[in-house]
């Protein structure tokens, strides 16, 4: 602006500066004087917007990326994994040795990221070859992705190259009543086990033949319409390998408050409650990602996984370790379809009857009451019998 006002000035036209009561100031150019703008680069390319931009730098001054750089330069001296015919998951067995000492196995969980991307560049940068972007994983258990796809050709393939960057042992993509090219960019982007299905048989059935057919000690399960950087699938990971059984995704940082929740977060709050669980909030099966053990499949079985709550139910009363893996937002990135939008739809309808049945099956466990213990009512004096499932009740 200064600038500007000497060049004006020289012509004896200076432009006025008008001070707003705030201490902003407006600069009045005066009637019919121009102005030359400066020229755009001819050669200035525009600026192109990714649609979906998913891999996270590292920071590589950070005391974990150094750490990990030096210990994968060390790893590259005495190993190779050239002639391996899994080298992610070679490598992801010596980057386990070498975690115990490093005490990042925590939130944020960032720091966990950086270190393990740092042991991948400074292993190939040791020997000699271009860095990949491999993620490691602080597990040496086999691990299964389960995705569910229905007309995702714009999403399925970012959420593939993600899971490419992993180690894990199996993919199966469950393809079912897609019209468009999802079938086709899943065969070229993953060496994925597909299951395709010309109906569509919904996402939870998808899940369950997912389930059915891995053999992996860890299920990660994800949905075909929100591509998730490799990185926030970690937690969920490290939780079953940590001791739980069920690793849920914490959305109560997304959720609006209890008086304006809808029908869907108040079922599942309420189904939680009941299972004495009142700490996970409105988190559920339902939500996706979320990862289960092997114990837990062999324990209720896969086909419970085709309506979630009660699985998760199931997994409650046997005593299996339920808790949070991760935290990521996938309520504002949920695709937007026909049956899923509005006050009253479809999938409101549906997950609200999933619970419905969740809770019938925990009052065939529990009691018609389940936990909500009934000491006051003297029922037979006015003619009221106990109910044959209530093992609460006191005559």
């Amino acid at each position: 602006m200064q600038s500007m006002n000497k060049r004006l000035s020289k012509k004896g036209k200076a432009p006025t500066i008008y001070r707003a009561p705030q201490g902003r100031t407006k600069t009045v150019i005066p009637r019919g004087l121009k102005i030359k703008k400066r020229a755009k680069p001819v050669n200035q390319r525009p600026h192109v917007r990714k649609k979906y931009r998913l891999t996270i730098t590292p920071h590589q001054s950070s005391r974990s990326h150094r750490l990990g750089k030096r210990a994968g330069k060390t790893d590259a001296a005495k190993y190779s994994i050239e002639h391996e015919p899994f080298q992610k998951k070679v490598l992801n067995g010596y980057w386990m040795k070498h975690l115990p000492s490093f005490n990042i196995k925590r939130a944020p969980w960032k720091h966990y990221a950086d270190a393990a991307k740092g042991y991948v560049h400074g292993y190939f940068k040791a020997k000699g070859q271009p860095p990949h972007d491999w993620l490691l994983v602080p597990t040496n258990k086999s691990i299964a992705a389960i995705i569910t796809v229905k007309n995702e050709e714009d999403t399925i393939g970012a959420i593939l190259r993600q899971l490419n960057r992993l180690p894990l042992d199996e993919v199966f993509v469950i393809v079912n009543g897609s019209s468009d090219r999802s079938f086709d960019i899943t065969r070229n982007v993953s060496h994925a086990v597909v299951v395709s299905y010309p109906q569509a048989v919904g996402h939870d059935v998808g899940r369950a033949i997912g389930a059915n057919l891995a053999q992996s000690d860890i299920l990660l399960f994800l949905d075909g319409d929100i591509p998730i950087q490799a990185e926030k699938l970690i937690p969920f990971i490290y939780g079953i390998e940590n001791g739980l059984d069920v690793a849920l995704n914490d959305v109560t940082p997304y959720l609006s408050s209890f008086a304006r929740s809808d029908s869907v977060t108040y079922m599942k709050q309420f189904l939680n409650v009941a299972l004495k669980r009142p700490d996970l909030a409105a988190n559920s099966m339902t939500a996706v990602p979320h990862a289960l053990s092997r114990k837990t499949v062999k324990t209720i079985g896969f086909h419970p996984l085709i309506v979630p709550p009660k699985a998760q139910v199931l997994a409650s009363m046997n005593g299996l370790k339920i808790g949070i893996g991760g935290c990521i937002n996938v309520i504002n990135r949920n695709k937007l379809r026909e049956g899923n939008v509005g006050m009253k739809n479809n999938t409101a309808d549906l997950i609200i009857g999933d619970h419905i049945e969740a809770i019938k099956l925990a009052t065939e466990q529990s009691g018609a009451r389940l936990d909500f213990v009934d000491t006051q009512r003297k029922r037979a004096y006015a003619g009221g019998q106990r109910h044959a499932d209530d093992k609460h009740y006191h005559p």
